[in-house]
């Protein structure tokens, strides 16, 4: 089985993931992972889709009919990296300009591969100041977590990092 990546964003309205879902279907692909958001009134996400050979051309001809959507399409095959290991990391500090550029910096120079990155900002319980939160999935050598860790925290004296396998 071969894979297709779809990204897409468009103007938000009901029945976008429906007809995505049917197209997906009706060319023999098998939804395997998504992340779907709403962000200030569009709508954006990526899909990964398993399907044969013969099907993802179809698919992929498919998906560019659906209006009101700029759809991005990447037929891959999947991989897999014997040698690192999958960790969770939760991430708090007060919000600031270049955050995310500065806890990317250091999960590339920690030979890290982002996985997946979760972020919001919201208001801080008791102060009301402005925090940004985040759950990242990391690729990272078991050999090479420890320094991660330290990096990261090294970034700010505000920074938490919580970490989970």
């Amino acid at each position: 089985m071969n894979h297709i990546v779809i990204s897409f964003v468009g103007t938000d309205k009901p029945g976008l993931v429906d007809k995505l879902s049917n197209i997906v279907k009706a060319h023999n692909g098998n939804w395997q992972n998504s992340s779907l958001h709403h962000l200030s009134g569009t709508f954006a996400g990526v899909i990964e889709v398993s399907a044969s050979e013969s099907d993802i051309s179809a698919l992929d001809k498919a998906l560019s009919t659906i209006e009101d959507l700029n759809i991005i399409t990447q037929t891959t095959s999947p991989s897999s990296d014997d040698e690192a290991t999958s960790v969770t990391l939760e991430l708090t500090a007060n919000d600031r300009s270049g955050i995310v550029q500065d806890i990317s910096s250091v999960i590339h120079q920690q030979n890290g591969n982002l996985l997946k990155l979760v972020s919001k900002q919201g208001a801080a319980p008791h102060t009301g100041q402005t925090m940004f939160s985040a759950k990242a999935q990391i690729s990272v050598n078991d050999n090479h977590i420890d320094d991660l860790i330290q990096a990261l925290e090294n970034i700010a004296d505000d920074l938490m990092v919580d970490i989970s396998k």
